[in-house]
């Protein structure tokens, strides 16, 4: 009976061998089975690819929802005001349009863009633009394109002033700037830079100027001008501010609640709660504002130099002005 029993066995054995032989002869083969591998491969890659890009399509609005809340919230209007006011105190007769100032939030970030111009005779032209990135609410140094034919250096230095103190060298020929006024033709109207001789209250700039001449910008005199620079040797351009009431609504300088000064002196400690972003801005890499307001918190307003525009012919007249130190020719165009 074992032998009966070891022979069943054997059978049973055999034909399991040869049914596993026979399975494994009928299997995928070598190349087969390495595209089973690589399609799986490839199927793992493309799940991963989109569940990533399921996750990113689910960030992005959230993240842009949230720079929009962050600038949302006082955040753009209040850099769009500092940008504006830097130019306002720092750029001698440049404004802006502050309804036409444009906004585009992307990630994290907002480009501020907005136009300047410059009163030549009766006209404002068009002297520039400004394209200002800032990430979150730190601003980059802005892309300008210039329109000018005289335009101000984009680094300032004591050489290249324009408008100067009583107590500072003039770096430039007066009679050459004389000369050139003579030398333009009468069918023109231009700009000029005045120093005074003297420092004045602003009312009194408008005493000694022609009928026909308009006075566009005062240079406010905040105890460092005589030096050109801060406590740390950096050069300070001019700050100050627009002489005419701009009937503009949304113009800080409109006149309807307080005047000209007024609104100066509440911009400069505005610009001094940003003055980092400030500097960035203006051309002046020093603004120096606590020192110039704790200055202006002791002393009266006083004028050093004005921005000045008119018919050439009228402007001629204010050379034989006693009040009048040095001149600098700014932009020149056709009678208008």
């Amino acid at each position: 009976m074992t032998d009966k029993f070891n022979k069943d066995d054997e059978k049973l054995y055999r034909a399991i061998l040869q049914e596993t032989k026979q399975s494994l002869q009928h299997g995928p083969s070598e190349e087969e089975q390495r595209k089973i591998i690589k399609t799986g491969k490839n199927n793992a890659r493309l799940t991963n690819i989109l569940i990533s890009l399921a996750i990113i399509l689910l960030i992005l609005p959230v993240l842009t929802l949230t720079t929009f809340m962050y600038y949302g919230f006082g955040k753009a209007d209040r850099l769009i005001d500092v940008a504006a006011y830097t130019v306002y105190v720092t750029e001698p007769n440049i404004s802006l349009k502050p309804m036409e100032i444009e906004d585009e939030i992307g990630l994290f970030s907002m480009h501020v863009l907005f136009d300047v111009y410059k009163r030549i005779g009766k006209e404002d032209y068009k002297a520039g633009d400004y394209d200002i990135l800032f990430s979150l609410n730190q601003p980059d140094f802005p892309k300008k394109n210039d329109y000018l034919d005289r335009p101000w250096p984009e680094i300032p230095s004591k050489e290249t002033e324009r408008l100067l103190h009583p107590a500072a060298p003039i770096p430039f020929s007066v009679d050459e700037e004389w000369n050139k006024l003579n030398g333009l033709p009468d069918g023109t109207v231009a700009e000029l830079y005045l120093s005074l001789s003297d420092l004045l209250d602003p009312d009194e700039v408008r005493y000694f100027m022609p009928e026909d001449v308009e006075v566009r910008w005062l240079a406010v005199d905040t105890g460092l001008e005589a030096e050109q620079q801060d406590e740390e040797g950096l050069p300070l351009t001019p700050i100050g501010y627009p002489a005419q009431i701009d009937s503009t609504t949304w113009s800080p300088f409109n006149g309807r609640e307080k005047s000209n000064q007024e609104v100066f002196l509440d911009l400069i400690h505005t610009l001094k709660k940003n003055e980092d972003v400030a500097v960035k801005i203006a051309r002046a890499k020093s603004l120096a504002l606590k020192e110039r307001i704790a200055y202006l918190e002791k002393n009266d307003i006083k004028i050093y130099g004005a921005v000045v525009t008119g018919p050439t012919p009228e402007l001629r007249k204010l050379k034989d002005k006693k009040e009048i130190r040095a001149m600098k020719v700014g932009e020149v165009k056709l009678w208008n």
